[in-house]
């Protein structure tokens, strides 16, 4: 029948945000299917001003007209009742608790260094947007409440300067997504650009809620990977970070010079301390190459290499069957990766030969290498 036809074609359809098929969420009814292929039917939006509103509207209609044996569309346009938007949220969130508890199968990668301005935010949305890239479903967390530049790297700031919202769909709070990465950050919630030039300036009690209700309150939905960008140094939400996800792997990001490196280990060795598993060291801003093809370093040679050595050192004094920390990556001085930085978000970094976009290719194939550590999780499997 033609109405089984239309239903089959709107399966295809899917909420960009909580990423389902809208006919599992109720989000659409068909009024009625006439022998002559006239259809009617109404779309039932989560929340007013739903950002997703008109590309969901175009796929309908697309779907709907493009079913063979469809002459005539006539679809309306409303937004859920309480009673349904409690059903959607009971539906993808039945049980409102803390996402990504140890037992989980998404791979949750924390982004970590000694001291600021290593590069640390950038390497996390670059990783995020390259394994997006990859075909993994991803989410990130601007864990660095203080210094949150994670809505301007991933391009969620509009020419006027002001931060994407996300949307609040009940007691959920639906993140932004950039290029398919599923995005939060506390810089989200400040209003306007003016508010976003004050100064965040909270204790560690607020800090640790506020990481909590990220990981309790954003619905990400089922990820390959959650990207975390924790603020330098080894401070609350670092401890917080640790106390709430135990079971985190953490990258260790320094540059080359030994004041970056002495500092990065002591990132590294908090993680350990948690509990978490140090992956690997990234070190950012290794070396330049000049107009005449000759490669100098600025910033010195070496100190990943130093990082991993020190934090080898390091966990061999307590644990004695750790896995080595290596060198994961060394990404260049890049003047095009620095334009993207300033211009309109890291997804204009399309240059597949430059040498940044080849290191952070390296560092997401050595990642997704590594694999996931199935221990000590449940699988949904059942013996005959």
């Amino acid at each position: 029948m033609l109405k089984e036809l239309v239903w089959q074609s709107l399966s295809a359809v899917h909420d960009p945000e909580i990423r389902k098929p809208i006919t599992d969420l109720e989000m659409i009814e068909l009024r009625s299917v006439s022998s002559a292929g006239e259809v009617s039917a109404q779309l039932k939006l989560t929340v007013h001003g739903c950002p997703a509103a008109k590309s969901i509207e175009r796929a309908v209609r697309e779907a709907i007209t493009k079913t063979a044996g469809v002459t005539s569309l006539e679809l309306s346009v409303t937004v859920m009742t309480p009673d349904e938007r409690n059903r959607l949220i009971q539906q993808i969130r039945p049980q409102r608790g803390m996402q990504f508890a140890p037992g989980t199968l998404t791979r949750i990668i924390a982004v970590s260094s000694g001291k600021g301005g290593v590069g640390k935010s950038s390497i996390t949305a670059s990783l995020a947007l390259e394994l997006s890239a990859s075909g993994y479903r991803v989410g990130l967390i601007d864990a660095d409440i203080f210094g949150f530049s994670i809505p301007l790297l991933m391009g969620l700031v509009d020419s006027d300067g002001r931060t994407v919202s996300p949307t609040r769909v009940g007691n959920m709070i639906m993140p932004p997504l950039a290029n398919g990465v599923s995005t939060i950050s506390i810089g989200m919630f400040l209003g306007d650009k003016a508010a976003q030039e004050t100064a965040v300036s909270w204790r560690g009690p607020m800090l640790h809620r506020t990481l909590e209700q990220f990981l309790r309150d954003v619905y990400f939905g089922d990820l390959d990977y959650l990207l975390v960008d924790l603020p330098p140094g080894t401070g609350d939400i670092a401890l917080s970070f640790g106390q709430l996800l135990p079971h985190a792997e953490v990258l260790v990001v320094t540059t080359p010079q030994t004041s970056s490196a002495s500092v990065a280990v002591r990132s590294g060795l908090l993680a350990h301390q948690n509990g978490q598993t140090v992956i690997g060291v990234v070190e950012n801003l290794s070396s330049m190459r000049l107009p005449d093809n000759s490669l100098i370093h600025p910033f010195g040679t070496g100190g990943g290499e130093l990082v991993a050595q020190n934090l080898n050192s390091a966990f061999a004094k307590t644990s004695p069957e750790f896995a080595p920390v290596g060198l994961l990556t060394q990404i260049p001085f890049s003047e095009a990766y620095r334009r993207a930085l300033d211009n309109k978000g890291l997804a204009t970094f399309n240059s597949q030969a430059d040498p940044a976009a080849v290191a952070i290719k390296q560092l997401a194939s050595k990642i997704v290498a590594r694999g996931r550590n199935l221990s000590n999780k449940k699988l949904p499997l059942q013996p005959r």
